[in-house]
């Protein structure tokens, strides 16, 4: 609480009510409209405050998290900066699994925020299924020593919770949407929006996302990639069959072409998942045509990913 009705009375209070804009410059000429939530105004620049914030304080509300405990969980980076974030606000000690797979940005915001991270090495800088193989046998031991708690992101339904919110936000924000996109990690994002659209009355088509290089929800077949935060080579626990009506595979060097254009043509400076994203709602504003709208997230921002070399060498 502040006396100060404009002030937040902590960081945490901070989270979510993102703003959403309208592409411009990239959208189709004859297609729908074409609106993006801009999740990287979240403190760490990710829609990830989002469920690290739900997953901690439903933990705690069940009684799971205790002052004292160290939390535990394995990340590409966003989710674990979220994480360290949270806990560093509240006093808990976090013990992150990472990987040279994933940007160095997010390894350092991690420790930055206090967290001791332990590193698994990937296959080549490659995000495989191999390395959640090996990312879930060293949690398997964490997760069970003393005074530990095990966030375990793949199949906590605080999360769905968390995510709910951007749906509910989109529908003040916007009254109505056609269609919602959304690459899938964990899936919790897609699914918390997709039954916060459904609950809101409205007929919402929603099309799922992964990159070509792993397309296991249109193929079935798990793949080498180099989208974070996206597609662990399994179909994740929390999307369902009822909680999307398509699933597509977006060509990775499509997104990263997409993600430069966004910073150049549009100003939105976000990450290659982002891009996905975009490339996506441009196809479906194309098919839908005017009087339509598509909306999907912009995930986080390209501050995240400037020592990789997704903005090197553009002219």
């Amino acid at each position: 609480m502040t006396l100060f009705p404009d002030v937040a009375g902590g960081v945490l209070e901070t989270i979510g009510h993102t703003p959403v804009v309208q592409l411009r410059r990239l959208a189709p000429a004859g297609g729908a409209d074409i609106f993006v939530k801009l999740e990287y105004f979240n403190p760490t620049g990710s829609y990830k405050d989002r469920m690290a914030l739900a997953m901690i304080e439903g933990a705690e509300a069940r009684g799971a998290l205790r002052p004292g405990m160290r939390v535990v969980e394995y990340t590409g980076g966003s989710t674990g900066s979220s994480l360290a974030m949270v806990c560093a606000v509240k006093g808990y000690a976090f013990a992150p699994l990472s990987s040279d797979a994933f940007a160095h940005e997010k390894i350092r915001t991690m420790q930055a925020f206090g967290a001791d991270v332990e590193m698994v090495p990937s296959d080549g800088g490659k995000v495989t299924p191999a390395l959640f193989d090996r990312f879930k046998e060293r949690i398997a031991s964490m997760k069970d020593e003393p005074g530990t708690f095990w966030t375990d992101q793949f199949h906590n339904t605080d999360a769905l919770n968390g995510y709910r919110d951007i749906g509910i936000e989109l529908l003040q924000q916007l009254g109505s949407v056609d269609v919602f996109c959304g690459a899938v990690g964990t899936a919790g994002m897609l699914v918390g929006v997709s039954r916060a659209l459904k609950a809101g009355g409205g007929r919402a088509r929603v099309v799922a996302l992964e990159p070509a290089g792993s397309p296991v929800l249109t193929t079935g077949r798990g793949g080498a990639h180099r989208v974070e935060g996206t597609s662990p080579g399994f179909v994740p626990p929390h999307l369902t069959s009822a909680d999307y009506d398509e699933a597509r595979a977006i060509d990775e060097e499509e997104a990263r072409a997409m993600a430069r254009r966004l910073a150049k043509e549009e100003g939105i400076f976000a990450g290659v998942s982002t891009g996905l994203n975009v490339v996506a709602a441009l196809q479906l504003a194309a098919e839908l045509g005017p009087g339509h709208r598509v909306a999907t997230v912009a995930v986080d921002t390209g501050l995240k990913y400037l020592a990789g070399d997704l903005f090197v060498g553009i002219p």
